[in-house]
């Protein structure tokens, strides 16, 4: 799995595209990185870029970044509502996939020695990567904020970390270190700055200046007035979405905002935004309006509408979303087949696509069909008296049926690992010792393969049973089908692992499989058989 690390540079310009355009472009022409998103802001004159690569590269990209921020940025002239320090202000390195926080603080700090070396720049860690608790909030080492560098760094507890301890009038000092995602949102307000700071104040986790706590934990805000939106905006930084999501935040705002009598016209999110803090958002509104939505689209759409995320500009999921937008495209050429394309390749003159992949599709068949049974009674009139059953059935079919679609090309492709390690060369006792391993390692793969096939299929079966029980009745036939082609798949994933078990060297290990896979098999066995039952007893 490839490691991704987000860096989301915060330069000193907003204003001209020029300067804008030439940072962006050295990112991108940056090998191994990904450029995702530039988003200027002329009111507060600052550019917020996000770049993901893996750890060499993302630090490499935000060199050059710094290079051409120190030719082209003079901090001697600038001005605008955001706080600032520095031209290249703040770099934080960011976990995205496969990497630690310790390898980001790492990255820091190798951005940090070579961006002060050669650009001649002082540079502060904080954050994951700052050990001293006095200066590892930014706002701790940003106080006072450009302006008041001449005084600071010549003092010994604010000497930086890497660079020079003194001031450099047209850079300024810059910060980087290693944290968790933030997301930066902005809530619109139909109001003046006074007002926006009024609400930021609220709720902001350090309050107000007397020393009371604010409503939001893992809040920073502020109020500002932005002159080409021609409104007021709580500019919010959330530093941990899961301690206070995105929704928390636009309806506390407007929950002041509306005792205030001040219209809020919806929210911004600047930047990029994690998949998991947009779905966390969507379950609050599917749980306060009783709604049913199982599409992660849908779910995206609702929060767009809810949080008025197109207010400003419009909300494009493909290119907001971080996940969306560094996802490879997903290696399943036999799920992607036609039906007629996928029967033939298991009916061609080869091994693989077989009986395991052919045992995934039937499986994720029998809750597909499940779950129609359940969305064809969900809605309707004569049925309304089940919504409640259909509303917990369906999301559960819905999931199953997804997540079994995967395991048709990863039951071929772990087959296809066994057969490789079967041809490496065995004229030594070292090569025969190499090939033995990969051998085993290989049926490892085999078998845990077709075995999550049935654990994912049996957790289907108690929703199966309840679709028996409360589904429509016109759709009899459909259950039976599916249950049984639940069962089905099962039964062949079963076998697979039977068949790749019996060569397994490590006797615990096979016995321990052996157990859990003939438990699941018999609860198919009886799960099938109460679902037919039940649902040929009833008459409506």
């Amino acid at each position: 799995m490839k490691k991704i690390i987000e860096c989301v540079p915060n330069f000193s310009e907003g204003r001209d595209s020029k300067i804008i355009e030439a940072i962006a472009n050295v990112i991108k022409q940056t090998t191994g990185c990904q450029l995702l998103d530039v988003d200027p802001g002329k009111s507060t004159n600052r550019t917020v870029i996000t770049f993901v690569g893996d750890p060499k590269s993302v630090v490499q990209g935000a060199v050059n970044a710094a290079k051409v921020a120190r030719k082209l940025i003079d901090m001697r002239h600038h001005s605008g509502e955001h706080p600032r320090m520095g031209a290249l202000d703040v770099c934080p390195f960011i976990p995205v996939s496969n990497v630690t926080m310790e390898e980001c603080v790492a990255c820091a700090k190798e951005f940090a020695s070579l961006a002060s070396e050669e650009l001649h720049i002082p540079i502060y860690l904080y954050e994951e990567a700052q050990p001293k608790e006095y200066r590892k909030k930014l706002p701790q080492i940003r106080e006072g904020e450009y302006e008041a560098i001449p005084d600071r760094i010549i003092k010994p507890e604010w000497k930086p970390d890497f660079g020079p301890a003194k001031f450099v009038p047209e850079w300024g000092a810059t910060v980087t270190g290693a944290r968790n995602f933030l997301i930066a949102y902005n809530v619109n307000l139909l109001g003046t700055k006074e007002q926006a700071h009024r609400i930021a104040l609220d709720i902001r986790d350090n309050g107000r200046n007397n020393g009371a706590p604010g409503l939001l934990k893992e809040t920073k805000a502020i109020g500002w007035y932005v002159d080409e939106y021609n409104l007021a905006q709580i500019s919010i930084n959330l530093t941990d979405y899961k301690v206070t999501g995105i929704h928390t935040a636009f309806e506390t705002c407007k929950s002041i905002a509306a005792s205030l009598n001040i219209a809020v016209t919806g929210s911004e999110l600047v930047g990029l935004v994690p998949l998991d803090a947009m779905l966390q958002s969507a379950e609050y509104y599917i749980q306060k309006e009783n709604l049913m939505i199982v599409e992660e689209a849908q779910k995206i759409s609702l929060v767009v509408d809810r949080l008025g995320l197109n207010s400003i500009t419009p909300f494009d999921p493909a290119k907001r979303i971080i996940e969306y937008m560094v996802r490879e495209e997903k290696n399943e050429p036999l799920a992607d087949l036609s039906v007629r394309d996928f029967v033939k390749s298991i009916a061609a003159r080869t091994s693989a696509p077989g009986g395991g992949s052919a045992s995934a599709a039937v499986a994720a068949i029998g809750a597909g069909l499940g779950c129609m049974v359940a969305q064809l009674t969900y809605g309707v009139r004569k049925f309304e008296n089940v919504e409640n059953e259909m509303r917990k059935i369906i999301p559960v079919l819905h999931q199953v049926t997804n997540d079994l679609i995967p395991l048709i090309d990863a039951d071929t492709n772990a087959f296809n690992d066994y057969v490789e390690a079967m041809r490496l060369p065995k004229a030594t006792d070292d090569e025969k010792q190499f090939r033995n391993n990969a051998m085993q390692n290989g049926l490892i793969k085999a078998i845990e393969v077709p075995l999550t096939t049935i654990r994912v299929a049996d957790s289907a079966w108690d929703m199966m049973l309840e679709v028996a029980r409360f589904g429509n009745i016109a759709s009899k036939s459909d259950v039976e089908v599916g249950a049984k082609s639940l069962e089905t798949g099962i039964w062949g994933a079963h076998k697979n692992v039977l068949i790749n078990l019996k060569e397994i060297q490590d006797e615990v290990y096979k016995e321990k499989i052996l157990t859990e896979a003939n438990t699941l098999l018999q609860r198919a066995n009886e799960m099938c058989v109460q679902s037919i039952e039940c649902i040929n007893k009833r008459d409506k």
